[in-house]
């Protein structure tokens, strides 16, 4: 049987959340870190307490995701 070629889908899923980034600015890091944020709190909700993110630790991805909030929140009011 023949193997399928890789497919780096998440390459242009990365390319696509910059160029939204880039377009909308801050508004889109406020979005994408609550999305995340309310994705994480409800895994680790639900047990979850190591991640394949880079931070390993639920609680430091949560922390991260946090201040990446409300840094865009800052930047939009300002």
């Amino acid at each position: 049987m023949k193997q399928e070629p890789y497919d780096p889908l998440r390459l242009c899923v990365y390319a696509t959340v910059a160029l939204l980034a880039w377009l909308l600015g801050p508004w889109a890091v406020l979005g994408f870190a609550a999305l995340g944020f309310a994705g994480y709190w409800k895994a680790r909700r639900a047990g979850l307490t190591r991640s394949k993110c880079f931070l390993r630790d639920t609680r430091l991805v949560l922390a991260y995701l946090g201040l990446l909030g409300l840094a865009a929140l800052a930047a939009i009011i300002l």
